[in-house]
């Protein structure tokens, strides 16, 4: 995803995971208990397994463009659970053309997805509408840094006190094992679904998602998705959105002894940050949405990149600014590059300079629209089910500041989706990046249950 959150007020406190029968339980609520019960059993007795993949998985870099042999992995690893599977390579003459395209500037060189596809019985369940399901993840990571400021080497996969660490393992290596193990879970039990269920593995979410979009145009459809993103297991169907964006601003180079008939290029742009930051907190001020637990922290603006002046003695005659301007949920990407450019000319039309040599805006790479799925649609509502039916409380439904894969399911797979998987946003794109082994098998539990509920099928 494109990660720019804030971090939270603190680790959110795992839910247990004892499920109490009662004693007016209904027979299918006692049935549905059972079910947890034995899920949770059964996923115990993979857990050792898990791990293992996992750290191998972690122990496989996977950075933009170099993401084959992490496919690959999976891809056999789906084949050894009987699942059909196709590797998908995104490729730029089918997806240039497609609207949600980004071209993230990775050469389209062997970019490989994976679809793995548990096929359904078709039985039609006793009760219900079998539903297809999508569990999507992405493999490619982000670079890791100077490796020296890591305790040990970004790809070990160590553990440390239930901590499993290495770029990926929260972002999201941890989400897509979780959804692997939930189908080898049900596999154990001798579970099969009535509806399908497609696990996806794909490339390029973190610059744009040309993998996910890639699944789309090739026609991979489902009744509703799952991005096993980390979001600490709380249920999120909407997301904020993010684009790209370049300022250059202009000045008149002069030696430095004569500054004062130069005109400087750092200091004209201390009048655009202002505009630009004026404008991020009106609107805060004007959003409104009880999905975010931080009002002024909804979909920010932030300047990442910064090169000016080519001399210590010489006044700058150029700046390039680069930064990410986030896109509010149900705000059109038309619309949040209207703002932005409506504040660069606010800035312009207060200076004499400016007004003259205008600053230039430029959009590129990543472009994440914003998304959302309703809150009382029916995948939502089953996830919601059955985080209680696991945990004995419903899960912390909220929004996402950051864009992510979600949009390209609602807004152009007409596909309902939510992110829900293990893993804490604040551990992500860091150094020490790490996932809590518990919340992962935890979500391994919550995703096999979700499979029995939302697709139908029965036990052997």
């Amino acid at each position: 995803m494109e990660r720019r959150a804030s971090p939270p007020a603190g680790r959110a406190r795992r839910p247990s995971l004892h499920v109490s029968l009662g004693t007016n339980m209904t027979t299918k609520s006692a049935r549905s208990a059972d079910v947890v019960s034995k899920i949770g059993g059964h996923v115990d007795a993979l857990r050792r397994e898990l791990v293992v993949f996992l750290q191998k998985l972690v122990q496989l870099p996977s950075l933009p463009g170099y993401e084959q042999k992490a496919q690959y992995f999976i891809a056999d690893k789906l084949r050894s659970l009987g699942l059909v599977v196709d590797v998908v390579a995104s490729e730029l003459d089918e997806l240039k053309d497609h609207p949600a395209f980004c071209d993230d500037g990775v050469p389209f060189r062997e970019r490989l997805n994976v679809v793995g596809r548990w096929r359904g019985s078709r039985k039609l369940p006793k009760s219900g509408t079998p539903r297809s399901l999508i569990l999507n993840g992405h493999i490619d990571v982000v670079p890791t840094g100077s490796e020296t400021l890591w305790s040990e080497s970004p790809w070990s996969g160590a553990i440390r006190e239930g901590q499993l660490y290495g770029r990926g393992s929260c972002d999201m290596k941890a989400g897509v094992t979780a959804s692997i193990f939930a189908l080898e879970t049900l596999q154990s039990m001798g579970f099969r679904p009535a509806a399908d269920v497609l696990l996806e593995s794909v490339i390029g979410e973190e610059s744009g998602g040309v993998g996910t979009l890639t699944t789309i145009v090739k026609g991979f459809k489902a009744d509703a998705a799952i991005i096993t993103e980390p979001t600490r297991l709380h249920l999120c169907p909407v997301q904020s959105g993010a684009l790209t964006f370049r300022v250059k601003v202009a000045g008149r180079a002069m030696h430095a002894c004569m500054k004062p008939y130069g005109v400087s290029a750092i200091e004209k742009f201390f009048l655009v940050l202002e505009s630009v930051q004026e404008l991020e907190r009106k609107r805060h001020i004007e959003y409104k949405n009880p999905l975010y637990e931080d009002p002024n922290n909804i979909a920010p603006v932030n300047f990442g990149t910064i090169r000016a002046g080519e001399w210590p003695s010489t006044v700058p005659d150029e700046l390039i600014v680069e930064g990410r301007f986030g896109v509010l949920p149900g705000e059109s990407t038309s619309a949040a590059r209207e703002a932005m450019a409506a504040a660069l000319a606010t800035a312009a039309a207060n200076d004499r300079w400016l007004k003259d040599h205008p600053p230039q805006l430029e959009w590129f790479e990543g472009q994440f629209e914003s998304g959302q799925t309703a809150q009382d649609a029916p995948i939502v509502q089953a996830i919601s089910e059955s985080h209680a039916k696991v945990f004995g409380s419903a899960p912390v439904v909220q929004g996402v500041t950051y864009g992510s894969d979600l949009r390209l399911f609602t807004n152009h797979g007409d596909t309902p989706a939510v992110l829900y998987g293990p893993g804490n946003i604040f551990d992500a794109h860091t150094v020490n990046e790490h996932v809590d082994l518990e919340e992962v098998l935890a979500a391994t539990r919550v995703l096999a249950y979700i499979v029995t509920q939302w697709c139908g099928g029965e036990f052997e």
